[in-house]
Formats: C-alpha cells, structure tokens, sequence
C-alpha cells in the first residue's frame, strides 16, 4: 500500500460496504479479500441502507450510545439481552438494563423476530 494515505476513518456498516463494493464491481474486477468480503456480507440478513441510518441515528440521540457501537449493534442485529452484554463488555460506559431493552424495541421495529 505505498503511496496510500488514509484521508478520513470512519465505522460504517455493513450495507454500506456492501453497495460500495457492488457498485466498485461494476467497473472494476474484485480482488479476494473484496470477494471474501462481499460475499459473507450477502449471506446475513441486513437492515437496508435508510433503516441502517434511521436507527443509528435513533439509538446515539435515544439512548446516548457513541457512533461506534450504534454501528456494531445493527450489523450484529442481536436478538436477546445476553447479546447485547457481550457487545457492551468492553466499552468503558455501562448501559442499564433498561436502556438495552430499549435498544432491542428499536431494533424489532426494524427487524421484528420471526
């Protein structure tokens, strides 16, 4: 990677790097990691892209979370609170038990468990 700057670091999710690829695809040819990276994206349910932003947007003005784990929480999608413990194990503020339970009606609206 000689010559590569990074100009901008920023968490995005993973329907974004989805569409980035497959519009690069279409004007370029993938190289593996690309793939490997595209593919595994096409094989889990995923909010879409106007979703993905609506609850991001939701849960850090809601609940107060940083960008970061708004982020990792709708890529994860996860389904009980046990889930959400184990994202929320290592970020340095504690989120109650009520503020997670919230998370997960905010998510069900978007993604209601079947």
């Amino acid at each position: 990677m000689i010559g590569k700057n990074i100009i901008k670091k920023e968490e995005i999710t993973g329907v974004e790097v989805k569409e980035t690829l497959e519009e690069f695809s279409q004007d370029y040819e993938l190289n593996y990691e690309q793939n490997v990276t595209l593919n595994h994206l096409a094989r889990f349910p995923r909010f879409s892209l106007e979703d993905s932003q609506k609850i991001i947007d939701e849960l850090e003005n809601k609940i107060g979370l940083r960008h970061k784990v708004a982020v990792h929480i709708v890529d994860l999608i996860p389904q009980d609170l046990s889930d959400l413990r184990l994202i929320f194990a290592k970020e340095p503020t504690q989120v109650s038990k009520e503020e997670m339970e919230q998370i997960l009606e905010i998510l069900n609206q978007y993604f209601p468990e079947e």
